[in-house]
């Protein structure tokens, strides 16, 4: 089974030379594989050519993708891929040239092992000390830069709290670690403006598509730690597990599962059939 492929080849190396090790300079997509499907495929691609497009990288031919995708999902139902392109090989120093032979990395992983329950009852969040910075250049596109993820997840490493929200320096929640945070108050589903900082993942562009259907009000702003824990729903959004209630966030517990975060579950799971 093939399990990597660098540039279209069987493979594990990359020249030392790559700007996406040497500086991080590319993005990436990590993406769930269901009955042998790229589920949410459209939405990844759209977000890769938008990030594409603003770091100025040469897009990948999407059917070369494809086809090298199928070819790591072969006989596979369930999978996680992992895509990666990086601006490819160049010289020391920070400019780069116009003239670019881009590196794509796919790489399939197992199904992680995630507790069903996280599902039917709910996660517990904490929040992070490690702020994430603004940048309106880099806002919303998942880059290779995640230093500050890192950072923040290494914060716990029990099994107390399954994710921990960021906020920026001047205490705005941005999202979690591993993904998007909503909030529901008044049947009004809430989620931080992601213009200056964060990642604006899959699950969460999928989530306000299928809420606007529904007829459920959206309002993207800036969010508060005060405003989140007087919500009458909280839940995240992550594009392998869809959608997780939160049961507790610090110190602040969430009786039940909402009516919103459960009908939003059942549309979201029914796109995955």
């Amino acid at each position: 089974m093939v399990n990597i492929l660098i540039n279209g080849k069987e493979k594990e190396t990359i020249s030392v030379y790559d700007r996406g090790l040497q500086y991080g300079d590319g993005l990436f997509e990590t993406m769930a594989v269901r009955n042998g499907n790229i589920y949410l495929w459209e939405t990844h691609w759209q977000r890769l050519m938008s990030g594409c497009e603003r770091l100025s990288i040469t897009l990948p031919d999407k059917k070369t993708i494809e086809k090298e995708i199928a070819l790591l999902c072969l006989n596979e139902s369930q999978l996680v891929i992992k895509l990666i392109v990086t601006r490819g090989e160049g010289q020391r120093g920070y400019p780069f040239s116009n003239t670019q032979s881009v590196t794509r990395i796919l790489s399939s992983h197992a199904w992680p092992n995630y507790p069903e329950y996280y599902q039917s009852e709910g996660v517990a969040v904490c929040y992070c000390e490690t702020t994430l910075s603004e940048n309106k250049k880099l806002a919303g596109i998942k880059h290779l830069n995640r230093l500050e993820q890192i950072l923040a997840r290494n914060e716990w490493d029990s099994d107390e709290f399954q994710e921990g929200l960021m906020l920026t320096t001047q205490g705005h929640v941005v999202d979690g670690t591993m993904s998007n945070i909503f909030a529901v108050k008044d049947n009004v589903l809430i989620t931080p403006d992601l213009s200056l900082s964060g990642v604006a993942g899959v699950m969460r562009k999928t989530v306000i598509k299928l809420a606007k259907e529904i007829g459920i009000s959206i309002c993207e702003k800036q969010t508060s730690k005060a405003e989140l824990e007087m919500a009458d729903e909280l839940f995240l959004t992550n594009s392998l597990f869809g959608i997780w209630p939160v049961k507790m966030l610090a110190k602040t517990r969430f009786t039940q599962i909402g009516k919103v975060t459960k009908l939003l579950q059942e549309k979201v799971n029914e796109l995955g059939k």
